[in-house]
């Protein structure tokens, strides 16, 4: 990301690529779901080093992304929106299945089972080989 953003604009610009809107809605929709000052950190944290520049590329940040929201569980939703996102910066469907097939050995099988399931989903959406209805990104949200 750019040195010349400020880390809070950083961060509605990671947002705004992840769910694909504007940066004015991105604003608009986390301040009315979540309110003011969780949104305000929300946009300080993502803009920070974490999604900033450094030795890892997005496409690796991706995937590590994706078998950590695996590997929590419950939070299958945010899990659509990252599997996306992956593929957006670069990972193949096979990378992404593999980040969760390694979730499997660490968190466990029932997380990880959880996790191919919502990651051949969202994958088969956006190859357009399933009957899934294309979904809003609140939904994918």
């Amino acid at each position: 990301m750019s040195k010349d953003l400020s880390r809070r604009e950083q961060g509605l610009r990671a947002y705004a690529s992840q769910l694909g809107m504007s940066e004015a809605e991105v604003e608009e929709y986390f301040v009315s779901t979540f309110g003011e000052v969780f949104a305000e950190e929300a946009f300080q944290a993502t803009g920070g080093a974490a999604w900033g520049d450094g030795p890892l590329s997005l496409r690796e940040r991706s995937l590590i992304v994706i078998a950590i929201l695996a590997s929590l569980g419950g939070v299958e939703q945010r899990l659509v929106g990252h599997v996306r996102w992956a593929i957006d910066h670069g990972a193949t469907p096979d990378e992404v299945r593999s980040a969760m097939t390694l979730v499997a050995n660490y968190a466990g099988f029932a997380r990880a089972s959880v996790g191919m399931e919502v990651a051949n989903r969202e994958l088969d959406r956006l190859d357009g080989s399933s009957d899934a209805v294309e979904t809003s990104w609140r939904e994918r949200w």
